[in-house]
């Protein structure tokens, strides 16, 4: 390619990109770029935890100065979806320095599964490091396979741990109540089982199995893959999951409630094979919103901000095959996508910083790596 056309080219490419962010609604500033990046979340002081697939933790700055690797990580069992994930602090790091991590584990005979660990972090100097590692729970059973960990991560205000549990692309574990996997669980920030979860107390007659033992972790099943997971303002959970092949969905996550897969679905598998839609089975819980095309969620908050003043309230999802960022109305137990911005990268995750900015996570684009941008309203 001569030097000439390689300029215009990049001078159309240029232009598309600055005639596209004239579109959004607002600011995006570049701020730093990482290897795989998957998750992060804000320190107090309003430096930022960022987790790499490949296994690295790092702390940032708002002015993309970035620290060495923090030291302490548990070993990741890194390939296709699997990695180090989530990170979340405890709603009392300001005294405990707890931090909550998710990764993929590796087990014997070449299986594999998600975990969650707590560490403190001590910070020395440049130095940081996460010390007395505790792994609080494991997804079981651990399986064969590279996909579906799901394993995002969520305070409540009473300091219960929920953690989203993907299929592992094993579809019947979805519906087995002998399994955490394809669930959403509910826990303590110790790692154990609250007694007013919905199947501790349960009854024989009440079990999903005949007289077996139960998962007590288990909040809500028949979930794919989930791989977001907030509160909104009043307190109800929601959950965004990819579907197969369409499908994805929003659902609003009530107390043992059965979300039907992989016996229902608004998509179809992947070899084409139908699977009958949710309203053919009315015992399970439909979904609030169902996407085809997908959009390929990758992780949902709840903006509470003041930043972004026509948002507050609404739900923020990131796209991975949409490019984007999905914004939807969330009224009551109902829910509408009312705008879609497109960011031109596949976007991992979306979080709110303290003073009501958004941070935003591309992930990894091809040989590039995937970038940590600031977006702001643009003046009116």
């Amino acid at each position: 390619m001569s030097r000439q056309l390689f300029a215009s080219l990049l001078g159309l490419l240029l232009t598309f990109s600055i005639s596209a962010q004239d579109k959004l609604p607002f600011k995006v500033e570049e701020i730093s770029s990482f290897d795989e990046p998957w998750s992060m979340a804000f320190l107090p002081d309003g430096r930022m935890l960022v987790t790499e697939k490949k296994g690295t933790l790092t702390i940032v700055t708002q002015q993309g100065e970035k620290s060495r690797p923090v030291g302490g990580l548990p070993d990741v069992d890194y390939g296709g979806q699997g990695g180090l994930g989530d990170v979340a602090l405890h709603p009392d790091f300001a005294n405990n320095k707890l931090v909550y991590i998710s990764y993929a584990e590796a087990g014997v005979g070449g299986v594999r599964g998600a975990a969650v660990a707590r560490d403190t972090l001590v910070e020395e100097g440049r130095r940081s490091s996460l010390q007395n590692l505790q792994v609080i729970w494991r997804q079981y059973p651990k399986v064969l396979g590279y996909g579906h960990y799901g394993h995002r991560l969520l305070f409540d205000n009473n300091k219960h741990l929920w953690i989203s549990s993907g299929d592992r692309q094993k579809f019947t574990p979805a519906q087995d109540m002998q399994s955490s996997i394809g669930k959403i669980l509910r826990l303590h920030d110790d790692g154990s089982v609250p007694d007013d979860n919905p199947f501790v107390n349960y009854r024989e007659t009440d079990s999903f199995v005949d007289g077996e033992a139960i998962y007590q972790q288990i909040w809500s099943l028949g979930h794919r893959n989930p791989l977001g997971i907030a509160f909104d303002l009043n307190d109800q959970l929601w959950v965004i999951e990819m579907g197969p092949a369409g499908g994805d969905e929003l659902n609003l996550v009530k107390r043992a409630a059965n979300y039907g897969y992989p016996l229902v679905s608004n998509g179809k598998h992947y070899d084409g094979r139908p699977i009958p839609d949710h309203d053919t089975r009315p015992e399970f819980a439909a979904p609030a919103i169902t996407w085809t095309p997908v959009i390929s969620p990758a992780d949902l908050i709840v903006y509470r901000g003041k930043l972004f003043a026509d948002w507050r309230g609404d739900a923020l999802a990131a796209g991975l095959s949409s490019q984007g960022i999905v914004r939807i109305k969330l009224d009551g137990e109902k829910a509408t996508e009312v705008a879609r911005y497109g960011m031109g990268a596949r976007i991992r995750k979306v979080t709110e910083a303290p003073d009501g900015a958004l941070w935003v996570l591309e992930d990894e684009r091809g040989q590039s790596q995937g970038r940590l941008l600031k977006l702001t309203p643009k003046p009116r």
